[in-house]
């Protein structure tokens, strides 16, 4: 038996997120039935990093599988990018030692979140970023992502319906946020992120961008625990699973 690693892109517009769901078009049930077809109907189980919600995308998702085909790596993402469908590419494929997981093994995860910051919609950016026509203070947004970098308990920028059983301490090595004209870039880099956790930073951020808070008040938030102390969750379609990192093996 061989274990394979895939590093995939996928536009989640068409998708309702990444684990598989009865009825609903999702990332593991077309990576599913694309190796299925490989196998000739066999099912063989993906293994993903994490899961992204419906409308996320992601530049760089890893996952891993099993088979005892012994293809080499470059007739892996040749066989899968024939099978599956255009939202999906596989960038690239590796075969990995059997104690290689995923998901455990992650190290570092990195997400981006893009903002359209005009008065005016743009219908061919729709499903790729957040529109927001008001004025915002990026610098008063880049000084407060400092205070979410450390090792925090993020429970109250973590959704309600979150149904993590253990720690909700993370340790957050950049939170960023940049403008370059009407575009503006949330970057957040850690070892790890809760259900909505990205999206209610950045819907906090905003808040501060629009002077509803002060970049100070961040450090009070973390205390009280409370996600609706926090900022909006934002719309998906604007978030990007960037990159995920191993350990060099």
């Amino acid at each position: 038996m061989t274990k394979m690693k895939c590093v995939i892109s996928y536009d989640g517009t068409n998708f309702s997120g990444l684990q598989i769901q009865p009825r609903n078009r999702t990332i593991q049930g077309e990576m599913e039935k694309a190796l299925a077809k490989i196998h000739k109907g066999e099912h063989i189980r993906v293994y993903a990093s994490g899961r992204t919600d419906k409308g996320v995308h992601a530049k760089a998702q890893t996952l891993h599988f099993e088979s005892d085909y012994t293809l080499s790596p470059a007739d892996w993402k040749r066989a899968l990018n024939t099978v599956l469908p255009p939202d999906i590419y596989v960038n690239d494929a590796a075969q990995v030692p059997d104690s290689f997981h995923a998901r455990f093994d992650v190290i570092e995860k990195e997400y981006r979140y893009y903002i359209f910051n005009e008065l005016e919609p743009d219908v061919f950016k729709q499903h790729y970023v957040y529109h927001y026509p008001y004025t915002l203070d990026v610098a008063k947004m880049q000084e407060s992502g400092q205070y979410f970098e450390g090792l925090h308990d993020f429970t109250t920028f973590s959704s309600a319906k979150a149904d993590i059983k253990g720690s909700k301490i993370r340790h957050l090595y950049e939170v960023s946020c940049h403008h370059d004209g009407s575009r503006i870039e949330f970057i957040l880099r850690g070892n790890g992120f809760l259900y909505n956790m990205a999206r209610i930073i950045v819907g906090t951020l905003l808040d501060v961008g629009r002077g509803k808070r002060q970049p100070s008040e961040i450090e009070e938030l973390f205390g009280k625990k409370e996600r609706q102390s926090a900022g909006d969750t934002v719309p998906p379609q604007g978030l990007y699973l960037w990159n995920v990192k191993y350990e060099e093996r």
